[in-house]
């Protein structure tokens, strides 16, 4: 059980994952904004234009209202995925040690210039190196 528990944090906790499981629930939230967008402007204006039942009940402050509250839940909604996968990450870097640089260059003795580990001439002032 606990290599099953193991394996399936191991899953979860991937990268792709979590960006589709975000990408997801984000596509969900602009599905809202673009519902409201159409239900709360396009419809109406299409009726206006075309002449059929012309709502007379339609106030542009409603619809106004309510697109904002739709485009506010989408803000909100992004906010906290973002503060929910920094959290993630910062937790799967807590653990994980930074392996140190490999060294490829050093320096010339003569002209102080950043050279390759290998070089046995400096590039920049022609000298010999040991």
């Amino acid at each position: 059980m606990k290599k099953f528990m193991k394996e399936f944090k191991e899953f979860a906790l991937r990268g792709n994952v979590l960006d589709m499981a975000i990408g997801i629930i984000i596509g969900g939230a602009f599905t809202g904004i673009v519902t409201s967008l159409t239900e709360n402007f396009i419809n109406p204006l299409l009726n206006l234009i075309f002449n059929r039942e012309a709502n007379a009940n339609y106030s542009v402050l409603t619809a106004v209202s309510s697109f904002l509250t739709v485009v506010i839940n989408f803000i909100i909604t992004a906010f906290v995925l973002f503060c929910i996968l920094r959290g993630v990450n910062t937790l799967l870097k807590l653990g994980k040690k930074e392996e140190p640089k490999k060294v490829t260059t050093k320096k010339c003795p003569f002209c102080k210039t950043e050279i390759d580990l290998e070089a046995t001439r400096c590039p920049h002032c022609t000298s010999e190196l040991k």
